[in-house]
């Protein structure tokens, strides 16, 4: 268990917070690059860190991340003109370019140079991978943009989601690193899911329910190992990677695609479940990436026109108890994402973590919040530099492996825990 102060420490991450500052060292995913499509397209507001912002595209087709609100009188940009190398206040006509700065006032004589004084709060935004990126921390600490393997590969090989989780991110983010449940949460879908069906690895994780969980640090952040029963007295081992702050990579199964997580905090209470799959040497094929879009895998089905699941906490997450009797599904929720979210958005918005009762399977979580607090000490106490941000470290991968026991898996898979040019990941 967490004490109060770890807790709250941990969890709140708005301006001025040392867990805030920790993630304003990291480039963050934002929007999905389809969120903002072509020149003098419609602003879109972002909620990030409890900073309320609006990103929009200029007339060259610029990205712009900046303060939602005019300098004038505070109406909401949102509103705004979006025309001639400018974001225009629909209130008085204050104009504003893609770096925050005014440039025009209406009312008040150009030679003044009143407009030369006002200048919005103004964030670099980039696109990689399909996503748009954003940086909040000091210009003079800004890392490298990211390298994470997903958005390197061609476009055909991957595919990103997004969804609205209404909980504090710890708790999503934690339960991205917890191998242990998918022997009972996911069990009524693992061998079902058109993007996790036939992989030997389903019977290890349905006929060894007690996996032991062996824990090294990586330069990262934490190479999480859940170890299973296998044939000759073999082990099956699970091996996720934790990046910090809040980037998983969950280990594949069989030739399907390779998936994973960022959780970034809305607010203290709601974050974005970012979700993503790839592949490295071939395109998806017309049937996964039917699934993908269908939200199967670890993707969910959104209301229309949003990023909120169609299955929520307004409506119990469509739970079907007659399925969960039959034993179609072992929680009555169908679908990965929506059995994850349902359990970690019942623990309210932010758990109190004083009241836990851990046990050795939550080793994983155990050390990612040690490693948090750590590295949170270090960085305010010390300037030192949070792992992470180097792209060495975001050049991994997470790996399925079968092992004789005699044999560490953070040895025996150390290379498949890295990327490796045009070879796919170590899978069962």
């Amino acid at each position: 268990m967490l004490k109060k102060e770890q807790n709250e420490l941990l969890t709140q991450t708005g301006p001025g917070t040392p867990m805030g500052q920790l993630f304003r060292r990291s480039w963050l995913p934002v929007l999905l690059a389809e969120e903002l499509p072509e020149p003098e397209c419609a602003p879109v507001r972002v909620k990030l860190l409890s900073e309320r912002l609006l990103a929009w595209r200029d007339t060259e087709g610029r990205y712009a991340l900046t303060d939602e609100f005019c300098a004038h009188r505070g109406i909401s940009l949102w509103f705004g003109r979006n025309e001639e190398h400018g974001l225009r206040c629909p209130y008085h006509g204050w104009k504003y370019d893609h770096t925050g700065q005014c440039v025009e006032v209406p009312s008040e004589p150009s030679e003044s140079g009143f407009c030369d004084k006002i200048k919005l709060a103004s964030y670099p935004l980039v696109e990689r991978g399909g996503v748009l990126w954003a940086y909040l921390g000091p210009p003079e600490l800004r890392p490298t943009l990211p390298e994470w393997e997903f958005t390197t590969v061609p476009s055909d090989r991957r595919f990103v989601s997004k969804r609205h989780q209404e909980c504090n991110w710890l708790q999503a983010m934690e339960g991205g690193i917890d191998s242990s449940h998918v022997s009972f949460l996911h069990r009524g879908e693992i061998n079902k899911d058109p993007l996790f069906k036939g992989s030997r690895g389903n019977q290890y994780n349905l006929d060894d329910a007690r996996p032991v969980f062996e824990v090294v640090e990586s330069a990262g952040g934490l190479y999480i190992g859940a170890r299973r029963n296998a044939e000759g007295g073999n082990y099956y081992w699970r091996v996720t990677q934790w990046v910090m702050p809040s980037f998983t990579m969950i280990p594949p199964r069989a030739d399907h695609p390779v998936h994973g997580h960022f959780w970034i905090p809305i607010d203290d209470e709601q974050c974005w479940a970012w979700s993503f799959d790839y592949k490295v040497t071939r395109p998806f094929s017309p049937s996964e990436l039917q699934s993908l879009r269908s939200g199967k895998g670890i993707h969910a089905e959104c209301v229309p026109g949003t990023f909120r699941p169609l299955a929520n906490k307004d409506n119990d997450y469509l739970i079907d108890r007659a399925a969960q009797k039959r034993g179609e599904t072992f929680s009555g929720v169908h679908g990965f994402a929506m059995q994850d979210a349902s359990v970690q958005e019942s623990m309210g918005p932010i758990v109190d973590r004083t009241r836990e009762n851990l046990v050795s399977t939550d080793n994983g979580i155990i050390m990612a919040r040690h490693r948090l607090l750590r590295t949170i000490k270090a960085m305010t106490e010390k300037n030192v530099t949070p792992p992470g941000l180097d792209p060495a470290h975001q050049r991994c991968r997470s790996a399925a492996v079968v092992l004789p026991p005699d044999q560490p898996f953070k040895d025996a898979a150390k290379a498949a825990l890295v990327v490796q040019a045009d070879r796919e990941h170590v899978t069962v």
